[in-house]
């Protein structure tokens, strides 16, 4: 396929040009050597908007519905004469927030395989249509009764998540296979940090409709009318809040589609040498030959053909998947029950006031305020300390460090519970919780992001990260559904309606903290990255590496 000249127009124009990085005596192809000697140009810049802004959307998706599960159930599930405003059922409550979180598992495995099958870019398009189509359908759930706004809500959300899932896999690859050797670990979480900014947005957003409806229908507390605290125009406030989501990625649309396949792709897997040159001779503006007779040799040799469930799989990346899988599966049980359920511990250390304190519009505005302050504090510093420490301390040091501090400040929370829950030191709290989102993301939520995509061959690299991301959101719905019961108080008076007595927050937090714990030991297994090319990596260019890697 040709390069579309809009993505042409916003790279550095100018003649084409001999590049003196490109030495022909290396082993690697003169295109590959290329892309990981380029300099930092406009196209690096402009890949990061437009695979960032597919995960805006995505964190934006998966996030919100934990800003109004509180409003659904007082919307939907209302009971007569209840002291408490109406929450959702567990097995409601657990469909609405994981139902995603199982469609995204899905559309990792799927999108990943897909993406080495037909191309990085066909796929592309896919999932930024599903991801938006569904975002708004979410919006639109209907129904004569809850069960059926449930019902539908959570079929969009599972696509929607079928979607998001294709996202992860094609984004980091797509980023590692434009980048160069030097920065390449920057531009890929530079992508995974526009998650940080997804998340800040529905907060954000979440902020700005509830105050402009409750300023617009006034209501009373719940103890005081049960009835009037919930405005029909409530319903309006969760609906938008899940469409908006979609707009940002829409604004991309366009731009990838014209985005030319990457080089690594059209030469290693697809086999065409002058394509991938041709198309990176027009990004780059260099002048590339093309080494058909050079990759026709390369690839005769077995060593480029393996599969994924052979003996020389297992013999050279083996460890490394297992240790992706398991860094992410680990990451995702903490990183997603805290973000899920931050409205739960902030109503349990009274930094949310009572429900019934607060009519239902007022409610959105508070957690929302909480969580996005959460965000604004830690989430988002956290991604880019990652984005531009990352080619300086390397993959591992990150990642290490990160489980680490987040095993010390849960065990710090966890152990002496009781402490935090004095309203004095409600402050203290929220700022050592804070820190372990900060040391989440300038840590494992991003590096286990990033390794995948640099560490496996060409035509498994997009199939290799899906199984990773897939693991990793196995860890989340462990998470996300396991922490809703866990988290529950021992005494059963003091449990939420309809679920059974837990351990309760104090030891949910000590099980996080040894999750975090079995995190720092099995980072042990994950390579490190830094300025070297993905070849070398993955021991596709076996002259340039000497011999196979483990």
């Amino acid at each position: 396929m040709i390069i579309s000249d809009s993505f042409v127009f916003l790279t550095k124009t100018g003649s084409l040009k001999k590049d003196p990085s490109m030495d022909p005596s290396t082993g690697n192809l003169q295109v590959l050597n290329a892309l990981d000697g380029a300099k930092t140009q406009w196209y690096h810049f402009t890949a990061i908007v437009i695979a960032g802004m597919g995960f805006f959307t995505d964190a934006y998706d998966l996030f919100c519905i934990s800003l109004v599960t509180k409003l659904l159930g007082r919307i939907y599930y209302h009971k007569e004469g209840s002291p408490t405003p109406g929450s959702l059922p567990p097995e409601v409550s657990a469909a609405v927030n994981g139902v995603a979180l199982v469609g995204t598992l899905a559309g990792q495995l799927f999108f990943g395989w897909l993406g080495d099958k037909l191309g990085r870019k066909k796929v592309y398009g896919i999932t930024l249509m599903l991801m938006c189509l569904c975002s708004i359908a979410s919006g639109l759930s209907f129904g004569s009764h809850p069960k059926g706004v449930m019902t539908t809500l959570c079929f969009f959300r599972f696509w929607l998540g079928f979607g998001i899932g294709g996202d992860y896999p094609l984004s980091a690859t797509i980023m590692s296979e434009y980048s160069n050797k030097k920065t390449r670990g920057g531009f890929i979480a530079a992508v995974f940090a526009m998650q940080g900014f997804g998340i800040l947005g529905g907060g954000v957003f979440a902020i700005m409709i509830s105050a402009i409806f409750n300023s617009r229908f006034k209501a009373p507390p719940y103890e005081v009318d049960p009835i009037k605290s919930t405005v029909p125009e409530a319903d309006y406030v969760w609906r938008i809040v899940l469409m908006v989501g979609a707009l940002p990625a829409l604004l991309t649309y366009y731009w990838r589609m014209k985005m030319p396949e990457t080089a690594r792709f059209t030469a290693l897997v697809a086999k065409n040498a002058k394509k991938a040159a041709s198309d990176m001779s027009k990004v780059l503006q260099v002048d590339i030959e093309a080494e058909q007779e050079k990759l026709d040799e390369v690839m005769e040799d077995s060593k480029h053909s393996f599969g994924l469930f052979s003996k020389e799989f297992a013999k050279r990346h083996g460890l490394h998947l297992l240790g992706t899988t398991s860094t992410w599966f680990l990451l995702d049980i903490a990183f997603y029950s805290q973000n899920l359920f931050q409205k739960d511990i902030f109503s349990a250390i009274g930094w949310i006031p009572p429900a019934k304190t607060m009519n239902a519009i007022q409610e959105v505005y508070k957690i929302a305020r909480a969580q996005t302050l959460i965000a604004l504090c830690s989430t988002v510093p956290g991604y880019w300390f990652t984005v531009f420490l990352i080619d300086k301390m390397g993959r591992f040091t990150i990642q290490l460090l990160g489980f680490s501090m987040m095993t010390i400040f849960m065990f710090v929370l966890a152990f002496p519970y009781n402490y935090w829950t004095h309203p004095e030191n409600n402050i203290k709290f929220v700022v050592i919780y804070s820190l372990t989102f900060f040391f989440a993301n300038f840590g494992p939520n991003a590096t286990t992001f990033v390794v995948p995509a640099e560490i496996f061959p060409a035509r498994l690299r997009s199939t290799c990260h899906g199984i990773s991301a897939a693991s990793g959101k196995l860890g989340a719905i462990v998470g996300a559904f396991g922490f809703l019961y866990l988290a529950q108080s021992k005494d059963p008076k003091k449990t939420s309606e309809g679920y059974p007595p837990g351990i309760g927050v104090k030891n949910s937090l000590i099980v996080l903290g040894v999750t975090n714990l079995l995190g720092t030991m099995c980072t042990f297994l994950v390579p490190e990255t830094k300025g070297k090319s993905l070849e070398e990596m993955s021991g596709e260019n076996e002259e340039e590496t000497g011999e196979t890697r483990a």
